[in-house]
């Protein structure tokens, strides 16, 4: 498998927006937020401090992944997304893999993460990378999060 992770540009706008529109569409509806984070991932995402990665596999972008900056050693962890053509590769594996490491090496206390208890598989994938379940606040900026995961790094 030739996969390679790669940093965000903006010729890679659409596929960002196209992958997340997509799982958003499959399991819940698009809420505001996701349009507002989608539409303007430069003045929500990358000018607060957060990061894009994308994962091209045989030069297609089939995936991707965010970091939105929540204080300088806190990022949560976003927009996340592998095109179901190319799921069952591993690939999301490989973008949480890459995302940890990206982290660790940033000197970062930790990564949250908003999920819903819908999506199993990506639970389990948290899981298994040593995300633990944490009390979820109320007020979220999405409807379908039910549950929130963080990951402590660099103790």
């Amino acid at each position: 498998m030739s996969l390679h992770i790669i940093p965000f540009e903006n010729k890679y706008a659409s596929n960002f927006k196209d992958l997340n529109i997509a799982w958003i569409k499959k399991y819940f509806h698009v809420e505001n937020k996701d349009v507002e984070i989608l539409e303007n991932y430069e003045e929500s995402i990358i000018k607060k401090g957060g990061v894009i990665f994308l994962a091209k596999y045989n030069n297609i972008i089939v995936g991707c992944f965010s970091f939105l900056k929540i204080n300088d050693f806190t990022y949560e962890l976003g927009k996340m997304a592998v095109d179901e053509n190319y799921q069952g590769k591993n690939i999301g594996q490989q973008l949480i893999q890459f995302s940890i490491t990206y982290a660790q090496k940033s000197k970062w206390d930790k990564i949250i993460l908003y999920s819903s208890t819908k999506l199993t598989h990506a639970l389990y994938l948290y899981k298994k990378y040593g995300f633990i379940e944490v009390e979820l606040e109320k007020d979220l900026p999405y409807i379908r999060s039910d549950i929130k995961m963080e990951l402590k790094l660099n103790i």
